[in-house]
């Protein structure tokens, strides 16, 4: 009474499902939302603050440090190397004046004009030199009163003299390395503690050290930017802080949206006690089009150390990826399931029953 229905008019099941799947999941996916409005309490891109009053040093930060003065504790003996001025006063016989700048030699020696000659110095200090040179210049010259004669030998360089200027990298451990000086901890302190405990640290070896500090590199403080990525994996991006950083310049810094990211940008800034279970996460909410498009730095907000941007995915885009992965096992299964129908259909007639040529050629 029915004719029976052909393959061709029925309708897959897969067909059917996928369907049923975008009818269900057509409400829960919606393109529009309201603009978010701004904070006008909040710093942006016009009204930056400095949010870290006296910036405290951490791990991983480097810091740039000068030495003003550096200059080694009396008594201090002389060594190899090291530069003495010699000026030498009193004397009416002009061989015997001495105005002269030198460098011990590596025999620990300093040459004086003749008839004074060579005198060994190392171990020494400039007071004792000062003395042995006038002793040699009353041996040398038959003069018994000297006490009108005198030599003056000061400290011009010191070869010995270990160098703490340049960039220092604060440790694990939150110290930084001075050498022979060993090291000091920094982390925790502003710039102005910093120097007073490198100077504290140094005035052991050194006579009234003088250094400055600065902060070369921020690695201790960071914000984020995490791009949701539609089923293939959120991207996370990790910049150093320095103060001055808004939303475009975080945007920027990934070279701007990618093809599975909307247009809901928001940032997510917990307050000091949220991590001890008090107080709240804040959101705000970024009016993508607004900052870029349209100029209006209203919601460009200025960042703040720890913030998290987060650029929330396109919904259709994400409901497409996981369609995928939910159709893809059955298109498989249908793909090997259609090629085994093929080759059963054109190997079970003439071949099968016959041996004849399923091509239907060459035989008779």
């Amino acid at each position: 009474m029915f004719a029976k229905p052909t393959f061709n008019s029925r309708i897959p099941a897969l067909t059917v499902f996928v369907c049923m799947f975008l009818l269900w999941t057509s409400g829960c996916v919606s393109t529009s939302h309201v603009r978010p409005a701004a904070h006008p309490s909040l710093p942006k891109e016009t009204a930056k603050i400095s949010p870290l009053t006296e910036y405290d040093i951490g791990i991983s930060d480097v810091l740039i440090v000068e030495a003003v003065r550096m200059v080694p504790k009396s008594p201090y003996l002389l060594q190899a190397f090291d530069g003495v001025s010699i000026r030498g006063y009193g004397f009416e016989d002009e061989d015997y004046s001495i105005d002269m700048d030198c460098r011990i030699q590596p025999d620990g020696v300093i040459a004086l004009p003749p008839p004074v000659g060579t005198i060994k110095v190392t171990g020494l200090t400039c007071e004792e030199v000062s003395e042995l040179i006038l002793k040699k210049i009353s041996e040398n010259s038959g003069l018994i009163d000297t006490t009108l004669l005198g030599v003056s030998v000061s400290l011009l360089t010191v070869s010995g003299l270990q160098p703490i200027a340049g960039e220092h990298t604060v440790g694990a451990d939150g110290r930084i390395n001075l050498g022979i000086y060993g090291s000091v901890h920094v982390k925790g302190l502003t710039l102005a503690e910093a120097k007073e405990a490198i100077e504290f640290q140094l005035v052991e070896y050194l006579d009234s050290p003088n250094i400055a500090v600065d902060i070369y590199f921020y690695n201790s403080k960071y914000y984020y930017v995490i791009m949701e990525g539609a089923g293939f994996g959120d991207r996370i991006q990790q910049f150093p802080y320095t103060g001055n950083e808004t939303v475009l310049d975080a945007i920027a810094g990934i070279n701007g949206m990618d093809r599975v990211s909307s247009k809901r940008v928001w940032i997510s800034r917990s307050s000091p006690m949220y991590n001890y279970g008090y107080g709240e996460c804040n959101r705000l909410d970024v009016d993508w089009r607004g900052i870029t498009a349209e100029a209006a730095y209203g919601t460009n907000y200025q960042l703040m150390p720890n913030d998290r941007i987060f650029i929330e995915e396109d919904k259709m885009v994400a409901w497409d990826t996981k369609l995928s992965k939910v159709v893809a096992p059955f298109e498989r299964i249908m793909g090997f399931s259609l090629l085994g129908a093929q080759t059963a259909t054109r190997f079970s007639g003439p071949v099968m029953q016959g041996g004849g040529n399923p091509s239907g050629y060459g035989g008779r």
